[in-house]
């Protein structure tokens, strides 16, 4: 399996990952780690950005994304664009630089920063794929930057030609 999107199946019932859309940033023999990119946290850019004069009132207010269970304390600024320093997934740049994230937050270019990530041990996706947890899809970085974040999910489904009141998956025993 490739970076890209992953639809946590319908059944699937952990609350950490029911309806989520997760980026899939990295998957290789060691493990994978992706993003929860369809739910937004608490926690306002101006909370975590320190040069707050610097930064428009508008995105001072803009929702930080939870992008999963593990090191939540750990940020992620995803963009459109290349990323030298971080991942790619197609036009989707991904960065853990602090240097990137006040580039982009004193500038008019969208993006995201998630904390936290959603983290499989070596095989453990693949496993998880294939006992129906999750579904691998196409998208592209419009489902990002042009679909509200409660939209996501539903979209991404639609997009894929499935319907999640109709798909039934057997996703792993939680």
């Amino acid at each position: 399996m490739e970076s890209g999107f992953l639809l946590a199946s319908p059944q699937l019932r952990d609350p950490n990952f029911q309806r989520t859309v997760v980026l899939l940033v990295q998957h290789d023999a060691k493990g994978a780690l992706g993003l929860v990119v369809n739910r937004e946290s608490t926690v306002r850019l101006g909370d975590v950005v320190e040069a707050l004069d610097a930064l428009a009132p508008i995105r001072a207010n803009q929702a930080l994304l939870w992008g999963g269970p593990v090191e939540r304390n750990v940020g992620f600024v995803i963009f459109r664009g290349v990323s030298p320093e971080g991942w790619q997934v197609g036009e989707i740049g991904i960065s853990a630089s602090s240097t990137r994230l006040a580039e982009l937050a004193t500038g008019s270019q969208p993006f995201h920063l998630c904390l936290g990530y959603a983290g499989w041990g070596p095989g453990q996706l693949d496993r998880e794929v294939e006992d129906g947890s999750w579904v691998s899809v196409d998208s592209g970085a419009d489902l990002l930057f042009d679909v509200p974040v409660r939209d996501r999910y539903d979209l991404a489904m639609a997009r894929n030609g499935l319907n999640a009141d109709l798909l039934w998956m057997h996703p792993v025993h939680e």
